[in-house]
Protein backbone atom coordinates (compact mmCIF):
# COMPACT_ATOMS: atom_id res chain seq x y z
CA UNK A 1 0.00 0.00 0.00
CA UNK A 2 1.28 3.20 -0.99
CA UNK A 3 1.83 5.97 1.49
CA UNK A 4 0.23 8.70 -0.24
CA UNK A 5 0.21 11.48 2.54
CA UNK A 6 4.18 10.30 2.30
CA UNK A 7 4.52 11.06 -1.55
CA UNK A 8 3.30 14.15 -1.35
CA UNK A 9 5.03 15.30 1.98
CA UNK A 10 2.27 16.14 4.20
CA UNK A 11 0.91 14.96 7.19
CA UNK A 12 -1.91 12.90 6.81
CA UNK A 13 -4.35 15.80 8.86
CA UNK A 14 -3.85 18.69 6.41
CA UNK A 15 -6.56 20.67 5.17
CA UNK A 16 -6.90 20.20 0.88
CA UNK A 17 -5.65 23.26 0.53
CA UNK A 18 -2.23 21.80 1.81
CA UNK A 19 -2.67 18.88 -0.21
CA UNK A 20 -3.00 21.14 -3.10
CA UNK A 21 0.02 23.30 -2.62
CA UNK A 22 2.04 20.11 -2.15
CA UNK A 23 0.94 18.57 -5.24
CA UNK A 24 1.74 21.80 -7.49
CA UNK A 25 5.31 21.92 -6.18
CA UNK A 26 6.45 18.29 -6.44
CA UNK A 27 4.42 18.46 -9.79
CA UNK A 28 6.53 20.92 -10.84
CA UNK A 29 9.95 19.53 -9.57
CA UNK A 30 8.78 15.89 -10.88
CA UNK A 31 7.33 17.07 -14.30
CA UNK A 32 9.25 15.21 -17.40
CA UNK A 33 9.50 18.42 -19.74
CA UNK A 34 11.31 19.99 -16.63
CA UNK A 35 13.17 16.71 -15.01
CA UNK A 36 15.74 14.98 -17.12
CA UNK A 37 15.86 12.47 -14.12
CA UNK A 38 15.16 8.83 -15.72
CA UNK A 39 13.17 8.34 -12.92
CA UNK A 40 10.96 11.43 -13.07
CA UNK A 41 8.11 10.32 -14.86
CA UNK A 42 7.56 7.69 -12.97
CA UNK A 43 7.85 9.44 -9.64
CA UNK A 44 5.92 12.34 -11.46
CA UNK A 45 3.23 9.93 -11.66
CA UNK A 46 3.03 8.41 -8.11
CA UNK A 47 2.51 12.56 -7.64
CA UNK A 48 -0.53 12.05 -9.67
CA UNK A 49 -2.07 9.39 -8.47
CA UNK A 50 -1.76 10.47 -4.51
CA UNK A 51 -2.99 13.61 -5.50
CA UNK A 52 -5.97 12.15 -6.77
CA UNK A 53 -6.76 10.23 -4.53
CA UNK A 54 -6.35 12.87 -1.39
CA UNK A 55 -7.86 15.66 -3.26
CA UNK A 56 -11.45 13.76 -3.70
CA UNK A 57 -13.14 13.44 -0.46
CA UNK A 58 -14.86 10.28 -0.76
CA UNK A 59 -11.76 8.77 -2.15
CA UNK A 60 -9.48 10.37 0.48
CA UNK A 61 -11.70 8.43 2.92
CA UNK A 62 -12.12 5.55 1.74
CA UNK A 63 -7.94 5.79 1.51
CA UNK A 64 -7.46 6.80 4.99
CA UNK A 65 -9.97 3.67 6.35
CA UNK A 66 -8.22 1.57 3.92
CA UNK A 67 -4.85 2.97 5.85
CA UNK A 68 -6.47 2.50 9.39
CA UNK A 69 -7.39 -0.73 9.25
CA UNK A 70 -3.99 -1.65 7.48
CA UNK A 71 -2.84 -0.83 10.31
CA UNK A 72 -4.66 -2.63 13.06
CA UNK A 73 -4.84 -5.73 11.13
CA UNK A 74 -1.03 -5.77 10.24
CA UNK A 75 0.76 -2.87 12.48
CA UNK A 76 3.79 -4.12 12.30
CA UNK A 77 4.28 -5.00 8.62
CA UNK A 78 1.98 -1.78 7.78
CA UNK A 79 4.33 0.08 9.73
CA UNK A 80 7.02 -1.09 8.04
CA UNK A 81 5.88 -0.19 4.56
CA UNK A 82 4.94 2.87 5.14
CA UNK A 83 8.30 4.02 6.66
CA UNK A 84 10.36 2.48 4.40
CA UNK A 85 8.31 4.46 1.60
CA UNK A 86 9.01 7.54 3.55
CA UNK A 87 12.28 6.91 4.06
CA UNK A 88 13.27 5.91 0.00
CA UNK A 89 11.56 8.83 -0.73
CA UNK A 90 13.78 11.24 1.70
CA UNK A 91 17.19 9.75 0.67
CA UNK A 92 16.64 10.55 -3.11
CA UNK A 93 16.22 13.95 -2.37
Amino acid sequence: MKDYYAVLGVAANVALSDIKSAYRKKASQLHPDKNASSDAPALFREVQEAYENLSDINKRSAYDENRRRSLLDNPTETAREIWQYYLDGVLKK
